[in-house]
């Protein structure tokens, strides 16, 4: 069985005494493709040096996470520019708004995603869209850049049915983690009525680890869980969401 991931921050701290471990128990376990979103310039050495021990496997973003939009913006924004000529990247990402953390470069925040989202057409690649309590705030933005070079996922989506069809609307999957194991996440309240086609799955690691592990460090095997509950919801066999959204990820992502 082949699984994606398409979202998870293997390079950073979290997994430094145990990465390599970390990314055998995934591959084990049948998920052999790992999709890494960027942060910031500080992170951008340690992902591709970890693409370089795992050209099969690993496959990059580029981008400015809308939690690291400060002061130094336009620095960030010139060294996402750069890297884009310098490297093979598969996405934009993660890139959108956060209002859940601190929304004083709220300002700043819509611009680095507006001009990245231009980056990611001048490329013809898709985005990755961070919204964390943000997603009317992204929606308008999105409707302002529309047109047939605007494509994505929205990752870690924990939104309402109306909010998903509204995503899909406007060329985006929905990037599906631990949250669809948690009881009161909400998501297997609706997800069923989403075609599969227009999902695919990530763990986000080492953030939101799906249930049992909730509360501790997540990590990509852990991708079994949450195809585990996407088996339930959609009442077909496990190797059937994994092949078909695997398909999907190969599809946005242009492998």
């Amino acid at each position: 069985m082949q699984i994606t991931d398409t979202h998870n921050h293997l390079y950073v701290e979290a997994f430094d005494d145990d990465r390599s471990e970390v990314v055998q128990r995934a591959i084990d376990k049948g998920v052999d493709r790992f999709f890494l979103p960027a942060i910031d310039s500080t992170y951008t050495d340690s992902m591709l040096s970890l693409q370089r021990e795992y050209p099969d496997h690993i496959y990059l973003m580029a981008g400015l996470h809308p939690t690291h939009v400060k002061e130094n913006m336009e620095e960030e924004l010139a060294h996402v520019a750069q890297n884009l000529k310098r490297y093979k990247y598969f996405a934009i990402g993660e890139i959108g708004i956060d209002l859940y953390w601190d929304d004083s470069f709220i300002k700043e925040q819509r611009l680095a995603f507006k001009r990245q989202i231009q980056m990611a057409k001048e490329y013809e690649l898709p985005i990755v869209i961070h919204s964390r309590d943000s997603f009317d705030e992204i929606i308008p933005i999105l409707q302002e850049e529309e047109d047939e070079k605007l494509r994505g996922i929205f990752h870690c989506f924990t939104g309402n049915y109306g909010q998903a069809q509204t995503a899909i609307g406007l060329n985006m999957m929905l990037g599906i983690g631990g949250v669809v194991t948690f009881k009161n996440g909400g998501l297997d309240k609706f997800l069923g009525q989403i075609d599969l086609k227009h999902i695919v799955l990530e763990t986000d690691a080492p953030y939101l680890a799906p249930t049992p592990y909730r509360g501790k460090r997540n990590e990509p095997a852990y991708l079994a869980e949450i195809l585990q509950k996407m088996s339930e919801i959609y009442n077909i066999p496990d190797e059937e969401i994994a092949a078909r959204t695997t398909e999907n990820s190969k599809r946005i992502f242009g492998i």
